[in-house]
């Protein structure tokens, strides 16, 4: 099974996928994103992303690299390299995905029932924009960019397999251990 996870920034989306990788070490492993935005804080090369150009990622679209990409603002692009799914596969793992919400929506549609879709979604908008000013790491600006798209990408959760509300981290927690129970 492959699992895809979805959330708006800052809903706790790698938190939750971290979780999964700690606690199943043997079974998942996370599928590693292209982007052409620059790394945050401790971010490497490789690990978090494939931190490349925009003129590199566009010559990766037009050799047909991506399961799957997104222009998610201008000059901004995410992409799921094909060769990630076959390399984890290929190590005996099941492929966990960390993509922005209309990526994993294409991913669905792409992997049928080989995929479980999760929503991670926030309490609210106001506990949103709490946890993204908390980050330290993005301006006002983009603050008020990223809201604006939660604000959208919430209307999309019925698009998802499954909903995992992250009011508390513990019980967020519960919840996706269920669905890794219910669904491996």
């Amino acid at each position: 099974m492959i699992y895809i996870f979805c959330a708006p920034s800052g809903s706790g989306k790698s938190t939750m996928v971290k979780h999964l990788l700690t606690e199943h070490p043997d079974l998942f492993e996370l599928s590693v994103s292209c982007t052409t935005r620059p790394p945050r804080g401790q971010e490497v090369h490789g690990r978090e992303y494939y931190f490349i150009s925009v003129e590199e990622f566009r010559k990766r679209i037009e050799n047909n690299d991506f399961v799957e990409y997104q222009q998610v603002y201008e000059g901004l692009y995410y992409g799921t390299l094909k060769k990630e799914i076959d390399r984890i596969e290929a190590a005996g793992k099941q492929v966990l995905f960390d993509v922005d919400v209309k990526g994993g929506i294409n991913l669905k549609k792409i992997l049928g029932d080989k995929a479980v879709s999760v929503f991670i979604c926030p309490p609210s908008v106001d506990e949103l924009r709490k946890r993204l000013v908390g980050r330290g790491d993005t301006s006002a600006e983009m603050i008020e960019k990223r809201l604006a798209k939660a604000e959208e990408e919430l209307s999309y959760k019925p698009c998802f397999d499954r909903v995992v509300v992250n009011d508390d981290l513990r019980h967020a927690f519960e919840q996706l251990d269920a669905i890794i129970d219910e669904t491996k």
